[in-house]
């Protein structure tokens, strides 16, 4: 079987600025998100882009822009009593923008209705967020339809209505999924925008405030970058089918981004669970079976990364290249992309059951939340691994590992936590547990999954930011601060990265 081609299932999500040549696919999309609502006129689209096209953006999904949001800046105190979304956006002209103002307002975000549900509106929130922090918005403030009350004005006002969707005895697809994204509400406007006929011409005015704004610009910043991660500490179990595998592995991707994490990372090999409704085969044969499946498990985690919004490092896989095994680890960006890691050393288990090639390059990989590196397993044992991940800007290691008694497992632990002290890095590791009584050299599984940091004053006492209880099925969720290890290096108690004897030794990649 010759190498497969990632491309295949990558399907890129691309958020960027919007384009005037945009235009008539923006209006198409206006037309799906709110039938009988006027759209956009061309003169409308190209002052907004004129005047502030930072604020002005789109995702597009293979291509197709699939949600576009739009936003002016304003100075609050001078509209706050507007109650109109023709007055507050000068008609969708956006002329009243003021660079120098406080509040970024947000006029307009829309939705493909095939697209709805994938969190795609928290990827638009988050881009305001970004924008807001950038030039130092005290807040942003939204007009939010209420699409859901055309059902209910006959039962109750608009403010009742309101009142039960944020007690959460009702939904509405637009105002519960604002409050998700931190707002709150203000107040409620009558006649905001009157062809609105779902919302009976009202608007819910809605803030979310800058908790990083600083009133006068002599303050002193606090720079910080905090990641969140979820770790799965996954069970090993007897499965029916792959629709079985896949529902469990979306459970705790929901988990994760529940909780808004930024990465997810599942154990090494945990897909040999695949194996117990297989055909039973000698090893060598059934892990030719398993890869398979490799073009499955590549569609599903590329799904899911999606459609919650994560980046995940879906474990590690046996897959067939050229008619070799290779253990390989891959990196499911939430913009769709795909990349892998191969697993370099290969242990002497793995080369007597599986027939598994090692792999031969260090990959460093470009996040939206930082550079990461993947080592699976064994590779952590070996130091000069991370110090080159390291020399190539990586800050923190993802470690899926597969251990089957406590020895193996403090191995790659106590390894992993010497990574961090040598290299002022974080890691993260995972490993399965339970057991696979009917699937060959996976009886039986042990672990502690956690998360690692160096060991100074700055970090939480014995290194440890975060630890899963041993042996049992769980997830641990933590925030890191990328910002932190990059001014430990340069002044923490020791400086393990500076004082290297570079004059005596050093690590040096030969490929």
């Amino acid at each position: 079987m010759k190498k497969i081609d990632l491309t295949k299932f990558a399907k890129k999500i691309n958020i960027r600025q919007l384009k005037v040549e945009d235009y008539d696919q923006l209006v198409e999309l206006q037309e799906l998100a709110f039938p009988g609502m006027p759209t956009w006129n061309p003169e409308q689209l190209k002052s907004q882009l004129d005047i502030f096209p930072e604020g002005q953006i789109c995702i597009e999904y293979d291509g197709e822009i699939i949600a576009s949001s739009n936003s002016l800046i304003v100075d609050f105190d001078l509209h706050e009593d507007y109650d109109s979304w023709q007055r507050i956006s000068d008609n969708g002209y956006i002329t009243n923008h003021n660079p120098e103002g406080d509040t970024l307002y947000g006029i307009e975000i829309m939705v493909h209705p095939d697209f709805r549900g994938m969190r795609l509106s928290r990827r638009l929130y988050d881009i305001r967020k970004q924008i807001a922090r950038k030039y130092n918005l005290r807040s942003i403030v939204i007009g939010g339809r209420i699409p859901g009350y055309y059902k209910q004005k006959e039962k109750m006002t608009a403010r009742d209505y309101v009142d039960k969707v944020i007690s959460k005895e009702l939904y509405d697809e637009v105002l519960t999924a604002q409050l998700s994204n931190g707002f709150v509400l203000k107040r409620i406007m009558p006649t905001y925008l009157k062809s609105d006929t779902e919302s009976a011409g009202h608007a819910t005015l809605l803030e979310w405030p800058n908790l990083d704004y600083v009133p006068k610009q002599v303050k002193r910043y606090v720079t910080s970058k905090k990641v969140r991660i979820c770790v799965v500490q996954y069970q090993m179990r007897s499965l029916k089918s792959f629709k079985e595998f896949a529902t469990q592995c979306e459970y705790f991707v929901d988990v994760a981004s529940g909780y808004k994490s930024d990465f997810i990372l599942f154990p090494e090999i945990f897909t040999l669970q695949l194996l117990s409704y297989l055909p039973n085969e000698r090893p060598g044969i059934a892990v030719r079976t398993l890869a398979d499946l490799t073009p499955k498990y590549l569609d599903l985690f590329n799904k899911l990364s999606i459609k919650h919004n994560i980046n995940i490092i879906g474990g590690s896989h046996y897959t067939r290249e050229d008619d070799d095994i290779y253990n390989i680890a891959y990196l499911f960006r939430r913009d769709g992309s795909i990349e892998k890691q191969y697993k370099i050393h290969i242990t002497p288990n793995e080369r007597k059951w599986w027939g598994v090639k090692p792999g031969d390059k260090i990959e460093v990989f470009d996040t939206d939340r930082g550079k990461i590196n993947i080592q699976i397993c064994y590779d952590i044992e070996f130091p000069e691994l991370s110090r080159i991940a390291d020399q190539k800007g990586a800050e923190l290691i993802f470690v899926p590992f597969c251990t089957d008694e406590r020895y193996g497992y403090l191995r790659v632990r106590y390894c992993a936590q010497a990574r961090c002290i040598e290299n002022g890095v974080y890691a993260a590791i995972a490993g399965n547990v339970g057991n696979l009584p009917f699937v060959e050299n996976m009886d039986i599984q042990y672990a502690q999954s956690g998360i690692y940091t160096p060991s100074d004053f700055q970090f939480s006492r014995d290194a440890i930011a975060a630890e899963c209880t041993p042996n049992i099925e769980t997830v641990i969720i933590h925030d890191i601060d990328m910002e932190l290890v990059k001014r430990h290096r340069f002044s923490g108690s020791t400086l393990n990265w500076k004082d290297r004897r570079s004059d005596l030794y050093e690590v040096v990649l030969k490929k």
